[in-house]
């Protein structure tokens, strides 16, 4: 495999965050290469098979490459049986430890290695906001996101363990991230603001913490012409809002007063039948990016109902380029 100063391997890059990296960094200059399980013929981006867990002829494409980026992991949106908790962690620890694996073997490493994570690391809360020196996250978390935080932990600690002498390391804490990429949470909560169920949910109290699609590339790719950043950092807009105001922007932004609110207990049953988990609506997630801010990365959708607009205003205008 040939060396580029600007070669970016996407591991697990098919999906939705893959999908607007590779779409924004090709933009910027930089060449994506997407490891995922299903190359396709038909895909806008070079892709190489993987299967996540194991060495293979993959492994030769981070030799000379500027940056890994992994985003592997199965999906959260489901129900946290036995079965799925277990594919959950290890499709995350084991694409994490294979990658360092790969890395140990190049004769030229890739000079950064960003590792996607979640701020789901951090307690519930509705105190005072997280920042990356924030130490609640080592606290026990409540038994409703004991699991989540469990994963968390050992995602990032699977990453700091990895040995990559010459490769820095970065753990990214992502939020909610608001695209226009179908799949993404926007259109869904988009979705139920327009069929009249865009009230708060539970008590709405529960913060949310979001970044906007183009600031999550623009970050990410900040990340990777700073070398002076490393450890983890938090990937989310610096406003954090409550679901309360969170539902009645997005009414707001779809033009309707009103919305349906569904209490917990709905919220409950709703998810039984999507085969999903409250957790993922009730926690209550106060992050923010104090690294970014920190170092001057300048957000241009700082405020969720700018965000919303301007995406609302993609999907009217067809231009859904990050």
């Amino acid at each position: 495999m040939s060396t580029s100063p600007r070669r970016v391997i996407l591991a697990g890059g098919s999906g939705f965050l893959g999908q607007l990296l590779a779409r924004h960094l090709a933009s910027r200059g930089w060449e994506p290469l997407v490891l995922t399980r299903t190359p396709s013929p038909h895909a806008s981006f070079k892709e190489v098979a993987w299967d996540a867990r194991t060495l293979g002829k993959w492994s030769e494409t981070l030799e000379g490459a500027a940056a890994v980026i992994n985003l592997a992991g199965r999906s959260v949106n489901c129900r946290y049986t036995g079965e799925n908790r277990r594919a959950i962690m290890d499709s995350r620890v084991e694409s994490t430890r294979v990658i360092g694996e790969a890395i140990a073997r190049c004769a030229k490493a890739p000079a950064t290695w960003l590792n996607s994570g979640t701020a789901t690391i951090y307690t519930h809360t509705f105190g005072p906001p997280h920042d990356e020196t924030s130490a609640d996250f080592a606290s026990v978390p409540e038994a409703k996101d004991e699991f989540s935080v469990e994963v968390a932990r050992r995602w990032e600690h699977v990453l700091n363990e990895a040995s990559a002498p010459r490769t820095r390391k970065v753990a990214l804490r992502i939020t909610l991230v608001f695209g226009t990429v179908p799949g993404g949470v926007f259109q869904i909560l988009r979705r139920l603001a327009k069929i009249g169920l865009g009230g708060r949910m539970g008590n709405g109290k529960q913060f949310v913490s979001w970044i906007h699609e183009e600031d999550f590339g623009r970050a990410v790719e900040w990340i990777l012409e700073h070398d002076e950043l490393n450890g983890p950092i938090n990937l989310a807009a610096p406003y954090p809002v409550t679901n309360a105001e969170m539902m009645q922007i997005f009414r707001s932004v779809c033009g309707l007063p009103m919305g349906l609110p569904a209490s917990e207990w709905m919220l409950e049953v709703g998810a039984l039948f999507l085969r999903t988990e409250t957790e993922l609506l009730l926690k209550s997630r106060r992050v923010v990016p104090g690294k970014l801010l920190a170092h001057s990365f300048q957000f241009q959708f700082s405020k969720m109902e700018d965000a919303l607009r301007d995406l609302e205003g993609r999907l009217q205008t067809g231009n859904q380029s990050a």
